[in-house]
């Protein structure tokens, strides 16, 4: 397992800084301060983030992450990384990972034991997403859980075949009952849990949900837990009546078919595609 304690040491740091979709003065305060402060700026597009960057006088070297060449690019940032230097990874516009590079080197960061560190400041969610080392897309917005363990571990078994990387939300006292179900129910997958996110105290515990469990006890303040998808042959044990069900419920809501079915598609994780095939294959008999 590996815990990092972002600001509690002096490991190279991989921070991860969303740039604003538009307004620029959308950019805050500490986001500036980490691009000021590190050695290297990585950007999809020099030439657009030197714009960005001379805005607010911010004067670094900038290396291309793009799509095309992820693979060396990390590369090099690790290589970076090991020689003792804090990198910032930045979108053209948005969040590093959420439909932009950087899911590579997060990985590869995260593995190594280096610090990445998030910085939105808003949204919980997408810092534990991105920072978790976890495929960050597809992934689902799960939230709390039921407090009744009958509840909760009902409502996991929802989720239990779902493909993608799950993301909860827990507070430190019901903490030790959410992962010891999360355990029984999904098996012994990969996790990550975040706490404390952009505070002096944050911290991210990666490893498998058994690694996780012991280390519970003491932590405290608001928890983000991330959970890897299931990735073996999930469709066979998918109840496909059920899926028609939600379809039809959502149609007879005032939804259009295609965005009911639509909605089906994200919540259960089986393709569009399939599921407006069985609704053809319905309405033709």
């Amino acid at each position: 397992m590996n815990r990092q304690k972002s600001f509690e040491n002096e490991k190279p740091t991989l921070f991860l800084v969303p740039t604003p979709i538009g307004n620029l003065s959308e950019l805050s305060p500490r986001a500036i301060d980490v691009l000021k402060s590190v050695d290297v700026i990585a950007c999809e597009d020099t030439r657009t983030s030197g714009q960005l960057l001379s805005h607010f006088d911010i004067h670094k070297r900038l290396i291309a992450y793009q799509n095309f060449n992820e693979d060396p690019a990390s590369k090099g940032i690790m290589n970076l990384l090991n020689q003792g230097k804090n990198v910032a990874l930045i979108s053209d516009a948005g969040y590093p990972l959420i439909n932009d590079p950087g899911q590579k080197i997060v990985t590869l960061a995260t593995a190594e034991g280096f610090n990445v560190v998030p910085l939105s400041g808003c949204s919980a969610m997408l810092d534990g997403l991105v920072a978790s080392g976890l495929v960050a897309q597809p992934f689902i917005f799960i939230g709390f859980l039921p407090q009744s363990n009958t509840d909760r571990n009902k409502k996991l078994k929802e989720y239990k075949n779902y493909p993608m990387t799950m993301v909860f939300y827990e507070a430190p006292h019901r903490i030790e009952k959410m992962m010891k179900s999360c355990l029984e129910i999904l098996g012994d997958r990969r996790c990550c849990l975040a706490r404390e996110l952009t505070k002096v105290h944050e911290e991210f515990l990666r490893g498998t949900i058994s690694e996780i469990i012991p280390e519970l006890e003491t932590l405290k303040g608001e928890m983000v837990i991330i959970i890897d998808g299931n990735h073996d042959d999930y469709t066979k044990d998918i109840d496909y009546g059920e899926i028609m069900n939600m379809v039809e419920k959502s149609v007879a809501m005032g939804m259009t078919t295609t965005d009911a079915i639509k909605d089906a598609a994200e919540r259960t994780g089986v393709s569009k595609n399939k599921i407006y095939k069985m609704v053809h294959e319905c309405e033709k008999n």
